[in-house]
């Protein structure tokens, strides 16, 4: 049998817990999108969106086309929104698979009505519009709204059916802009108001804000990486400590791992790895490890991360390389070949999380989770 080198396991359990925690947060009047763009965060978009639909999840948001035909080509039902809106040859298929496109600009409008009489869908199509409200990404900016609700009303074939916009830093929980941008999105739902336009669908919390701004959360909300058991620390901008007690009770959902290739024994004073990475102070047990950057391990870990094999740390001495990662082993009794070794995830007693990657490659645990290889197998464990 096979045995690949390095692999993902996933809990749907957690996974079903962390939708289910959000949920019941915002219920009974809010909508629940949940984000699995960029593969759900390394995770497997298909799986953990029908994870999230068998949950009752009826929204879906993911960055691109692409992304979004393979959810639906994978047996998802509910709606999907494009985030990062659409490219000039994307507009036919957005259409005749029922995607819902952000929009912010004429000219997508323009596109997505050519499209509708050419694929003739039995509905017109749902587009959302996003506001920029501060963030200066994506969006239409406040002042050019009326002629964006004007270019709407001309085309027959477009249904506005919502507004949103994202915060640009909804983790610091008394940060004035993140008031600043709600009130400038409320300017742009009174704009469509006074104009005549009825827009059922008006979000704009991510994970951050769900748990600690509700008045943000409207009539629905767009979970990402707490869906997947993580957040960004909540910080008072008045006293510049940490608050971990807006935490929704989430968890990690994804456990990472690998087998012991190879071990030596290295004498003291010799080197390890790429570069002479690493100098040995004394005899050293090593275990060599297959995986590396070129899998999505970060390069800064090394002689700097470590970790588990046998329920015990084990430090990276030298450089991460491309597929290769050596350990110290040496304190830790009986290590051989093929030994389980686990890379994100925690065991009896010991734990690595994303987040501690993440503070020592000087990062988010969003990049170290997203930067997991697409080509590593993934499995689903209840």
């Amino acid at each position: 049998m096979h045995t690949p080198p390095c692999w993902i396991e996933v809990s749907l359990t957690a996974l079903r817990h962390n939708f289910r925690t959000v949920h019941s947060f915002v219920q009974p009047d809010v909508s629940v999108c949940a984000v699995i763009k960029s593969d759900a965060y390394g995770h497997g978009a298909a799986a953990c969106a029908l994870a999230f639909q068998e949950e009752g999840c009826k929204w879906f948001a993911v960055n691109t086309t692409e992304e979004g035909i393979a959810l639906r080509e994978g047996g998802i039902h509910g709606r999907i929104l494009l985030m990062a809106g659409l490219w000039r040859g994307e507009e036919d298929e957005i259409v005749r698979y029922r995607l819902t496109p952000t929009v912010w600009d004429w000219n997508h409008i323009e596109l997505l009505e050519n499209a509708a009489e050419r694929v003739k869908p039995k509905n017109a199509v749902a587009v959302h519009l996003k506001v920029n409200t501060g963030m200066n990404r994506l969006g239409v900016d406040l002042g050019a709204l009326k002629e964006m609700f004007a270019a709407i009303r001309t085309a027959p074939h477009i249904f506005l059916e919502g507004m949103f916009s994202h915060f640009a830093a909804s983790e610091i929980i008394d940060h004035p802009e993140g008031e600043q941008q709600m009130a400038r999105f409320q300017e742009a739902l009174d704009k469509a108001n006074h104009m005549g336009l009825t827009i059922p669908m008006r979000h704009m919390a991510n994970s951050s804000a769900i748990a600690s701004r509700p008045r943000s959360w409207f009539n629905m909300v767009r979970p990402g990486l707490s869906l997947y058991g993580y957040y960004l620390p909540f910080v008072s901008v008045m006293s510049g400590a940490s608050d971990s007690s807006h935490e929704l009770p989430v968890k990690p959902a994804l456990s990472w791992k690998t087998r012991v290739l190879q071990v030596r024994e290295v004498a003291a004073g010799q080197r390890v790895g790429y570069s002479s990475g690493y100098l040995t102070q004394s005899a050293t047990r090593v275990a060599i490890v297959p995986v590396g950057y070129g899998d999505g391990l970060s390069r800064q870990l090394s002689s700097r991360g470590r970790m588990i094999v046998r329920n015990d740390y084990a430090a990276i001495i030298g450089n991460v390389s491309m597929n290769l990662t050596a350990l110290d082993v040496t304190g830790i009794a009986g290590v051989e070949v093929g030994d389980e070794v686990t890379i994100i995830g925690e065991t009896e007693s010991r734990k690595v999380t994303a987040w501690d990657q993440a503070n020592l490659a000087s990062t988010i645990p969003y990049e170290i989770l997203c930067n997991l290889s697409a080509r590593m197998p993934r499995s689903y464990l209840e």
